[in-house]
This record gives C-alpha cells, sequence and structure tokens, in this order.
C-alpha cells in the first residue's frame, strides 16, 4: 500500500511546481509515496514541461479554475495513500521533511499535521494556529481599528491566535494549507475540503471539522520553505504576503473567504458581529486619514487610495452578505 499522496495544485505556475517537485524527490527518502498535480485550466505549457520532467507524476486536468478545495478534492478522490498530502506549489522541501513528518505522524494518534514552515531567509512563518472565538482574530487586519484590538488583547493578555514557532510537536487547532498532512481515514469522516470555498480559509474550515476527531499538531523539528504568496500574488495580480491586504482583489477574496468561513464554522451571530466592524472600520478609516499628521500616507502606509478600495472590498461583502447567511452551496470566487 501507498504510503503517502501528494497533491499540488498548478495554476500557471510550471516554474514553481517544477522546483517544488525537484525538492520532493531529492528529498524526500524511504517513503512509498505518488505524486498529483493538479491543473486548474492553466492554458500554457505546463502539463508539457512537468510530465516530461516528471513522467511519474499523475496529472489531473480540471477544465476551469477550480481554486484550492475543489482542485485537491479531485485528487483526494483518487488517492491510494494511508495519507494525504496538501503541498503548494511554492514549497521547497528540505532534509527528508516529508518523510519524517509522515513517519511521526503514522506512529501517533493525531488526525492531521503540518511541518515548520520557515521564510526563505530562514525565520520561522506561522504556521499552527489556534481557534479564537467567533473568529475575532479576523478583525485585527482592520486598518485603524485593528491596532487597537491588538492592543487591548495584548493588555489583557490574550492568548496569541497562532504558535509563532515550533521546535518539536506543538498542538494546535488548524495548520496552514501550504503543508497540510491527513490521516484518509480522518478524511473519510470528515469530509472532503469545502468546496464553497475557491481560496483562503478552506483549510481552517476543514481543520474544524477534523478537530472533532482528534488531534492536530505542528512537528517543530522538520522543515519546509515557503515561498508565500507566490502562486497567489501570481493569480491575483497583487503584492505582499500574509492576510493583512484588504485593498485589491486578492483582499476582497481573503476578505470574503474568512466570512465564509466564520458563517460556517461559528454561526450566524459571529457572522453578524464581525460585519458590523468591518462596516464601522469604514467612518473610522476615513477620520484615520483626515486626522493624520501632515499631507503624507498614514504611517501604516495608507492612503485615500487604499480607502477606496476598501470601500468597494467591504460593499461587495455586504452586497453577498444575504448569501453567506444563508449558508447554501455556493461558489465563493472573485478571480
Amino acid at each position: 500500500m501507498i504510503d503517502l499522496s501528494i497533491v499540488i495544485v498548478n495554476y500557471k505556475t510550471p516554474a514553481l511546481v517544477l522546483d517544488c517537485l525537484h525538492t520532493v524527490y531529492t528529498q524526500t527518502n524511504d517513503l512509498d509515496f505518488e505524486v498529483f498535480v493538479v491543473d486548474n485550466a492553466s492554458g500554457d505549457d505546463s502539463r508539457k514541461l512537468i510530465l516530461q520532467a516528471y513522467p511519474g507524476v499523475r496529472w489531473v486536468q480540471m477544465d476551469y479554475n477550480a481554486g484550492f478545495a475543489r482542485a485537491n478534492n479531485a485528487a483526494i478522490r483518487m488517492a491510494q495513500g494511508s495519507s494525504v498530502l496538501l503541498l503548494n506549489s511554492d514549497t521547497l522541501v528540505e532534509e527528508n521533511a516529508i518523510a519524517g513528518c509522515y513517519r511521526s505522524f503514522a506512529a501517533s494518534s493525531l488526525v492531521a499535521c503540518g511541518v515548520q514552515l520557515l521564510n526563505t531567509d530562514r525565520t520561522p512563518q506561522i504556521t499552527g494556529n489556534y481557534f479564537m472565538k467567533g473568529g475575532l482574530n479576523y478583525l485585527l487586519p482592520l486598518p485603524f481599528m485593528g491596532s487597537w484590538i491588538k492592543a487591548i488583547a495584548g493588555l489583557m493578555n490574550v492568548k496569541k491566535p497562532h504558535v509563532p514557532e515550533a521546535s518539536s510537536m506543538v498542538e494546535v487547532d488548524w495548520i496552514n494549507g501550504a503543508f497540510l498532512m491527513v490521516k484518509k481515514a480522518a478524511i473519510e469522516k470528515a469530509g472532503l475540503l469545502d468546496e464553497d470555498f475557491f481560496l483562503y480559509s478552506e483549510e481552517a474550515e476543514w481543520c474544524s471539522r477534523l478537530r472533532r476527531l482528534g488531534p492536530i499538531g505542528v512537528y517543530g523539528q522538520f522543515h519546509v520553505i515557503h515561498l508565500q504568496g507566490a502562486s497567489a500574488n501570481d493569480t491575483f495580480v497583487s503584492e505582499g504576503k500574509g492576510y493583512y491586504n484588504l485593498y485589491d482583489r486578492k483582499g476582497l477574496q481573503i476578505m470574503l473567504s474568512n466570512f465564509v468561513r466564520i458563517r460556517k464554522q461559528f454561526g450566524r451571530a459571529w457572522f453578524g458581529v464581525q460585519l458590523f466592524f468591518y462596516w464601522l472600520e469604514v467612518p473610522v478609516f476615513f477620520l484615520g486619514l483626515c486626522f493624520r499628521r501632515g499631507d503624507r500616507s498614514d504611517r501604516r502606509g495608507l492612503s485615500w487610495k487604499d480607502f477606496r478600495n476598501y470601500c468597494r472590498n467591504v460593499g461587495y461583502i455586504l452586497r453577498t452578505s444575504p448569501v453567506i447567511w444563508q449558508n447554501k452551496p455556493y461558489f465563493y470566487k472573485v478571480l
């Protein structure tokens, strides 16, 4: 029986996939694994380039840009491994991290796990996270109120919503989808990724279901480099890393997926609370820019253009909120 099924989603990033596959095959020893590359209708020479270099890859062709959840699900349904690894195309495996992680994972009671992700300068990247009541950590990216909320939380010694860095196994609530290993038996009970999501937050919602079956952890002794946001930035013609961007199409997709996750995981009441604060940020944002010192951009780097774009994105969320509220099947895709 195959030990591990590795799933990589590609959308017009063959160079990233090739670099990722090179590290998978050269840095994974003593493990029986299969590799799926799921192509989201790239419409380029991805298939030719990737299969020419790695003919053993199992190619799965989607006929439209299906996003993260639907693409991964297509391969998971075909996977023969006892566990499945969702691996971003913008990752680089090192020092037999996949095999080491798998062995520790297979011998444990964990239902899902990850490894410590690193930036290219080898600084730690947020990998393991904790659920915050009502998803209140999603208020932190708000341009002005977010910093106030963070300051208040600091004064109240509120537990951080993530693990800054793991050096050994640390139990968490959910894991960054760039490297997410799950036991097939757990998937059969919890279900596949929710296909309402296009991109972002789907792994958090999935882990909320997996977490009911058993513990989830991060193996900090194993490392994988993550070129955070590289593939998504190309897709959305955006810049920057992380999830604090609320001002372009990528920011809109992040906001939309976050709200969908809040509704699904925490219910209507918390969805309403979050929506109120995002709406309230509009006048706060306006006043914050009006009363800033001098005529330059705010010290946060914010401008009137950012304000207009934020208002546009919040308007989209408000218009979509009746659909989110009903929680009926819907593909939340803005690309």
